[in-house]
């Protein structure tokens, strides 16, 4: 295959790639705290969110394939996965196998949920939070193609990635920060009890109820 065809192909993918799990971040947090999308039901929120994280993993393969590939660079198969191991940049190719270890660890536990339980499986998919501004970096340095920082419209469209996602992480921030506690539930517990017939434990009422909105 043409090596001007590979280059491109990898430029385009990683590009591709950048806005696809920036997507997959929104959504996340969106499917976390139960935002409803306009005019979709959570559970279709919850599948797009996944379809949309299964084709960035596939434009990610395609990515790394054509870097193992492309002529231009050296980076071997090895450098892919093993961080900071490759000969040509080792600083950010290897911040790019960082971000590619830790998708991997998500997706990996992802397929085995059933077996580790939701609280492993939450714990690990903590990662996906770590990867982003992780491959976001290596996007910037590695961007051009040519051993340059990225310029240009590529620049610009990252800039507009990172803005939507850090408001999407600011929103959650502040929704988190205003959930109730369980001292704040304990303390309207007793007009609750009153009101909604046979007696509760404020204690667990209060756990209950904070369980319930945290979910």
């Amino acid at each position: 295959m043409n090596s001007a065809v590979i280059w491109y192909a990898g430029q385009a993918t990683g590009i591709v790639t950048l806005v696809l799990f920036s997507a997959v971040m929104v959504l996340g947090i969106s499917v976390r705290r139960q935002l409803r999308i306009p005019g979709m039901p959570r559970l279709a929120a919850v599948a797009l969110h996944r379809s949309i994280s299964l084709l960035a993993v596939a434009f990610l393969a395609v990515h790394i394939l054509t870097a193992v590939v492309d002529s231009y660079v050296d980076i071997s198969p090895l450098a892919a996965v093993v961080p900071f191991s490759s000969s040509y940049e080792p600083v950010w190719v290897g911040l790019g196998a960082v971000a590619l270890d830790l998708i991997l660890a998500v997706v990996i536990t992802s397929l085995l949920r059933a077996r580790l339980g939701r609280r492993t499986w939450r714990a690990v998919h903590w990662l996906a939070y770590a990867c982003w501004p992780v491959a976001v970096l290596h996007g910037i340095t590695m961007g051009s193609g040519t051993g340059h920082p990225m310029s240009g419209w590529p620049l610009w469209l990252t800039i507009g990635c990172i803005a939507v996602v850090m408001g999407a992480v600011a929103w959650r921030v502040a929704e988190e920060r205003r959930a109730l506690t369980p001292a704040d539930i304990l303390a309207t517990a007793p007009a609750h009890r009153v009101s909604q017939g046979p007696a509760v434990p404020a204690r667990q009422y209060a756990n209950a109820t904070y369980e319930k909105e945290s979910r």
